[in-house]
């Protein structure tokens, strides 16, 4: 028996290769706020929502024991999720497309910490996948 339950995911850590692009992209596109910078660390908190994403640039105390930047070939993560609400297929592919974002393929229902519902996937600027998450569905719950 362990003394712990998990309650939700804290943060995830990504690196990232210019934190001036990722910032735009996380606070701009996507809608994170700044919690905190940690310039000493080369590190920035964004808030989603109850969690947070912290940014380590590449070149960064935090950031340089990592290596080198993943590229097209490998990446740190597969993908981070962003529950969203309200979730509007053409809403929100036209405030993509006002930022130059690409959506990787069409809307599917997919598995989530609240069951099945809409998602979708884009990239950030480093290439790491980001799905953007709808609720899930009456039956999939």
């Amino acid at each position: 028996m362990r003394p712990f339950e998990i309650q939700r995911i804290d943060h995830v850590v990504l690196r990232v290769s210019d934190l001036p692009r990722a910032l735009r992209f996380y606070c701009d596109v996507l809608g994170c706020t700044v919690a905190r910078e940690r310039p000493s660390l080369g590190m920035v908190h964004l808030r989603a929502g109850a969690s947070l994403i912290d940014l380590v640039s590449i070149d960064g105390a935090l950031g340089r024991p990592g290596g080198p930047a993943a590229g097209a070939q490998g990446r740190n993560v597969d993908h981070l999720c962003l529950r969203v609400d309200p979730f509007n297929e053409a809403t929100l592919r036209a405030h993509l497309q006002m930022h130059d974002v690409a959506v990787d393929g069409p809307v599917e229902s997919n598995f989530g910490a609240e069951g099945d519902g809409p998602s979708l996937y884009v990239r950030d600027p480093d290439g790491n996948g980001v799905e953007l998450k709808g609720p899930a569905s009456e039956c999939g719950r």
